[in-house]
């Protein structure tokens, strides 16, 4: 059974910078795929950025590039996503996601597992 936690959201001020986590559990990840995504009140979740868990291969949203990084620590089973210059339309729930294979997808119904969710709040 996967389990996904994150943790590290809040809110902060327009320009700050957060650090969100995704503590997996139940698998080896070495063959996952693990993603971030955001959901906006009234709008469709969408990808953020996604990691190859063996490659270290990484997709960025246009939205994020240059300013978000996506990790991961293999001893601790973790990814992480760095925001960086963080902006108020960046404020929604992210989610971190893992699907098995390689493809970095970025469709919402091409992964497989899902965390609960961590509210990120930009302020202007």
């Amino acid at each position: 059974q996967v389990h996904l936690v994150e943790s590290g959201g809040g809110l902060v001020q327009a320009g700050g910078s957060l650090r969100l986590s995704c503590a997996a559990s139940g698998r080896t990840f070495s063959s996952y795929v693990m993603g971030w995504f955001r959901q906006a009140p009234g709008k469709e979740r969408e990808s953020v950025a996604a990691i190859n868990w063996s490659s270290g291969n990484t997709y960025y949203a246009d939205s994020v590039k240059g300013r978000f990084t996506i990790s991961r620590d293999n001893a601790k089973n973790t990814v992480y996503l760095q925001m960086n210059s963080l902006k108020p339309e960046d404020t929604a729930v992210y989610y971190c996601a893992a699907r098995p294979g390689r493809a970095l997808l970025t469709r919402k119904n091409e992964y497989d597992y899902w965390g609960l969710g961590t509210q990120v709040t930009v302020s202007s």
